[in-house]
């Protein structure tokens, strides 16, 4: 676990689904009796023997502040076990080398992590670095020590070669998503070995602050860990950007010296409204860390002494924050656009505050976060103040079936846990998972069933359809976001609704273009892996859909083109009987607008003694108005026979057109003319001109073409605009 460790390190058993590579060697090592190890303290008196050692007093001071009925006695054994075994062993800082699971101990100690983890943490490099194996660790500690232990163990470069790390962090990941105190452990062992990093060669603490930056700090931050994140964004910051650490660091010294503290003057004024209004408050000052100094400056310039921190307020209960919120913002002259509400929406890593800002005398905003003791705890803890995972649950965090609502299975852990599986090497698996580290905001969208999917900011419908249908979503076809018809490279927002169009054809697939909008490495697999396996269908499926153009289009059959309001076919047939105030007149259909029944239509004399006939929808029908020109009464008679023009939009799939045409035949439409335009983002317009028996059979036909897989509209061809 640790680089400075004196002994190479050995590997632990592997995660589920891993298998060692053929050709490997263990070593073989001698069963150890743990009961002669730490001899000299067992041997002493009975009194000393019950008496905590002095060296993890600080642990214990700690543990007791969170919980004063602990059971120390693991602590204890797990003390003499690991000082026992790491006993010779010095790190390159040339401290003895148990100070390191001592210092990663209290540092969860600290955060309020319970015994379990406290034991599991002290012991966390034993299997590792010494002769002690995860079966003894087992049988002296128990099954969850056991795990926790063997989830932070390193793989062996012997066996995995330069795979070794990917596949470590792999083994680790699989295990915190069966319970999450193992990268608690792995957090706060990266956390003092950056502290400590100094000793290292310059390269070796460019690489390990690559990683952590990477991989490390992205996990802190989705697991809420927010007192171990920063403190590690500030030692990265120091280790890969000097001179920036260094600048920020003059800032912060500068600004300390200042007499005066506009920061301490607002605190002042807050805690005299709270008093005045009788809400019981903690007011603090937080100092920004480096990293948050750092940000601020680059982003609004030369720094202020207010832009050097936030207050903090601190109540007993959640009505309490609603309360200060009230006051401030009515006593003092608050920034309404600063104000954000975690409290009912909270973030994705279980993190909760009201954040707001006020305008001090002197014109220097003041961001103030106000927030419970409980939710305090959480912000700076995470998933380290949860507690145990295997414990039996309060009654209040039960679901109604009964089974316990696990806040330690976050969406984006499921997610990661399953995308892995997919990987299909080491190299792919540890470039996705930067990849996806790096994706630090969530949104929750909606399925009209009312199941909820989480996904990163940024995320597209492609997304959505493979978190909700893992590899079934090749047959996706399109989605409707918030009840309307979007295309499937729509980014989606927080609280959006998604429908997910399904393909029922088994050859429908994703295409090239989705890898464009997929930003999820779930989708991009996916994707990435059909394609791989099928490198020429997306060919195959462009070819298909050219001749089935070339079908439709018959020899003889001409392409519609758009015609004046005066213009008719020849070669049309009788067109639906229409009765015409004006006796003798002969009457045509406006080519423009193509009426049937039952559309409301007028009519316009034309040269020749002739009625031209249009929807009354038409532009034309308004521009001649315009004119003057004199409308002449028209209706439809009985039923007959019409042509009409219809607009279909589609997914692309194979097939679609040959399932369309069908359709349409099977409703007595003949296919009089069609064109199909370029697919665009997976989207195709098909236009046809059909002639029906009868108008009646219109709404009949449209439906059935709507009904035809892929095509999500068919409507009436949209009356154009040039002259009648």
């Amino acid at each position: 676990m640790n680089a400075e460790a004196a002994k190479p390190a050995t590997p632990g058993p592997l995660a589920p689904g891993h298998v060692t590579p053929a050709g490997t060697r263990r070593k073989s090592r001698p069963r150890l009796d743990l009961r002669r190890l730490g001899r000299a303290a067992l041997m002493g008196s009975s009194s000393a023997r019950d008496r905590l050692p002095d060296a993890i007093g600080h642990v214990v001071e700690a543990h007791r502040a969170h919980h004063p009925d602990a059971d120390l006695e693991p602590l204890r054994r797990a003390y003499l076990l690991a000082e026992s075994s790491h006993r010779g062993q010095m790190r390159k800082s040339g401290e003895p080398y148990i100070t390191h699971p001592l210092a990663v101990t209290l540092i969860l100690a600290e955060l309020g992590a319970e015994t379990t983890t406290l034991t599991a943490s002290l012991l966390h490099d034993t299997v590792e670095d010494t002769d002690v194996t995860l079966d003894q660790v087992g049988e002296e500690f128990g099954e969850e020590v056991r795990y926790l232990v063997d989830g932070v163990t390193k793989l062996e470069k012997v066996d995995y070669g330069a795979a070794a790390e990917p596949e470590t962090f792999r083994k680790m990941l699989v295990a915190t998503g069966n319970d999450v105190r193992v990268m608690s452990i792995k957090l706060a062992d990266r956390l003092h070995n950056m502290r400590t990093l100094g000793v290292m060669r310059p390269a070796k603490q460019e690489r390990i602050a690559k990683v952590t930056r990477d991989v490390l700090i992205p996990l802190a931050e989705r697991l809420g860990v927010q007192a171990l994140k920063t403190e590690l964004e500030d030692l990265v910051f120091a280790i890969l950007h000097p001179e920036e650490y260094e600048k920020t660091r003059e800032l912060i010294v500068r600004n300390a010296a200042r007499e005066d503290d506009p920061l301490a003057d607002v605190a002042d004024d807050v805690r005299k409204v709270l008093r005045e209004a009788d809400i019981p408050a903690e007011v603090l000052i937080r100092p920004r860390h480096f990293v948050s100094v750092h940000r601020v400056s680059r982003k609004r310039g030369p720094l202020r002494g207010a832009d050097f921190g936030r207050l903090l307020v601190l109540v007993n209960e959640d009505a309490d924050c609603y309360a200060v919120l009230g006051e401030l913002h009515t006593c003092m002259t608050p920034v309404v656009s600063e104000f954000k509400d975690f409290i009912a929406v909270p973030k994705f890593n279980l993190y909760q505050s009201l954040h707001t800002a006020v305008a001090g005398d002197d014109g220097q905003v003041v961001e103030v976060l106000i927030r419970t003791h409980q939710m305090h705890k959480v912000a700076e803890a995470g998933v380290v103040a949860l507690g145990n995972p295997y414990a039996a649950p309060p009654e209040e965090q039960s679901t109604g079936d009964g089974e316990r609502a696990d806040p330690t299975r976050p969406g984006w852990l499921s997610r990661l846990l399953e995308w892995q599986q997919a990987a299909p090497d080491p190299d792919t698996f540890w470039s996705t998972l930067r990849e996806d580290l790096a994706q630090d905001r969530e949104i929750t969208v909606f399925r009209p069933d009312g199941g909820a999917l989480g996904l990163p900011e940024g995320a597209t419908c492609v997304d959505a359809a493979y978190a909700q249908y893992g590899e079934d979503a090749h047959a996706c076809i399109g989605a409707r976001v918030n009840g309307r018809l979007a295309r499937l490279s729509t980014v989606l927002k927080d609280g959006d609704t998604v429908q997910l169009l399904m393909d029922q054809d088994a050859a429908s697939a994703p295409s090239r273009e989705w890898l464009d909008h997929a930003t999820t490495p779930a989708a991009r697999i996916a994707i990435q892996r059909w394609l791989a396996a099928h490198p020429t269908a997306e060919d195959g499926d462009a070819r298909s859909l050219a001749d089935d153009v070339e079908t439709l289009r018959s020899p003889g059959t001409e392409t519609p083109q758009p015609s004046g309001a005066d213009d008719t076919d020849p070669g049309r047939p009788a067109a639906a009987q229409v009765l015409v105030d004006r006796d003798g007149a002969t009457v045509r259909l406006a080519g423009c607008c193509t009426p049937v029944p039952p559309d409301e239509v007028t009519g316009f004399a034309v040269r020749g003694g002739a009625v031209t006939v249009h929807r009354t929808g038409c532009p034309a029908v308004a521009r001649m108005k315009s004119t003057g020109r004199t409308e002449v009464g028209v209706r439809w008679g009985e039923g007959a026979e019409c042509r009409v023009t219809l607009v279909a939009e589609s997914f692309v799939r194979p097939h679609l057109l040959a399932d369309l045409t069908e359709a349409m035949a099977t409703e007595g439409a003949e296919i009089v003319s069609a064109t199909v335009e370029p697919p665009d983002r997976q989207q195709v317009r098909h236009t046809y001109t059909v002639q029906l028996p009868d108008a009646a059979q219109l709404p009949a036909l449209m439906r059935a073409m709507r009904n035809v897989a892929g095509v999500y509209d068919v409507s009436r061809a949209q009356p154009q605009a040039p002259g009648a």
